[in-house]
């Protein structure tokens, strides 16, 4: 699959790192390869997931070169490159097209409220310092202001490379309204849901998918709905969707999810660091317990392992 042709579940892979916050580079590669594997149709670094807003330079960079490298063009690789300035933000598309990166995701610029001309010039001038598709991302529930439909159709219509968008916004509507309006004058600009749970909806208002974090702990219920979808098989996408509006309750366990992400791949299996950047804090062990419950309301943890995990814990 192509970039172009670019549809499907994309996990916003976490990064993974030591209990020295220094880049773990065989638990990434064993997440990589285990995603793959997989049958996700792409993956995302240094998305919100992927903990970017706590790190420099230096490391963003690193992950960034890693991640294509460790790839190997086995999927298109997406690397998230949003920083409060238009000069950061550049530099970093920049350095992720020179290590091989198939798209650039790129979230509003924070902190500063900005008008949409404001808006307008800063994706502009991103998107014209780089020959990569650029998706644009809007999570306006952590940037503090979101991207309307109208200037969404308008970078669409006057920047060829702004291809596509991450919407992450607790309403599906704006999703709806995005589908329906920039996609009638550009059927190629790909939409994507942010939200997990509106994965099915998005397929079902002719949007592309979703980059959802739970695809990373059950990336086979995530693409399972895609692919019954697909394959017009609409009674298995509710099942799974279904077992996925349980899932997602896993958000509401801590405010930043990088940890709980992390614990929940380890309790299907995975065998990788769980540790997180500053400022935030592993997850407790009462947390981890409620967390190996919804695995278990949803059906992607069996109980027993759920149980050999909690004594490991205690044990520890």
């Amino acid at each position: 699959m192509t970039f172009e042709q670019l549809r499907g579940v994309i996990p916003p892979v976490p990064t993974i790192v030591d209990q020295n916050e220094q880049l773990d580079k065989d638990g990434l590669g064993k997440v990589i390869d285990t995603l793959v594997k997989s049958g996700v149709n792409g993956l995302l670094f240094l998305g919100s997931g992927g903990e970017f807003c706590h790190m420099g330079h230096a490391m963003r960079m690193q992950v960034a070169e890693f991640a294509v490298a460790h790839t190997r063009g086995r999927v298109p690789v997406l690397i998230g490159v949003g920083a409060p300035g238009t000069g950061e933000t550049i530099d970093l598309a920049r350095h992720a097209e020179k290590s091989g990166a198939d798209g650039l995701l790129v979230v509003n610029p924070y902190y500063a409220h900005l008008t949409e001309d404001e808006l307008s010039r800063h994706y502009t001038r991103v998107a014209q310092s780089v020959h990569l598709p650029v998706l644009l991302y809007n999570f306006p529930a952590l940037t503090g202001q979101g991207l309307t439909v109208p200037l969404i159709a308008s970078l669409a219509d006057q920047v060829p490379n702004i291809v596509g968008i991450k919407d992450t916004i607790d309403s599906i509507s704006h999703t709806r309204q995005v589908i329906l309006t920039v996609k009638r004058r550009h059927p190629d600009f790909m939409v994507f849901s942010g939200y997990d749970e509106y994965l099915l909806d998005n397929l079902i208002l002719g949007g592309n998918g979703a980059i959802p974090a739970t695809s990373n702990i059950a990336p086979q219920i995530c693409c399972g709905i895609y692919k019954a979808f697909a394959n017009g098989n609409l009674e298995q996408a509710m099942d799974l969707q279904r077992r996925l509006a349980k899932l997602v309750q896993i958000y509401s366990l801590e405010p930043a999810h990088f940890g709980v992400i992390k614990e929940a791949m380890q309790m299907v299996g995975l065998d990788i660091s769980t540790a997180v950047l500053s400022p935030i804090l592993p997850l407790s062990d009462g947390k981890k317990k409620m967390l190996a419950q919804i695995l278990i309301d949803s059906g992607v943890l069996q109980e027993n392992d759920a149980e050999a995990e909690h004594q490991a814990v205690e044990a520890h």
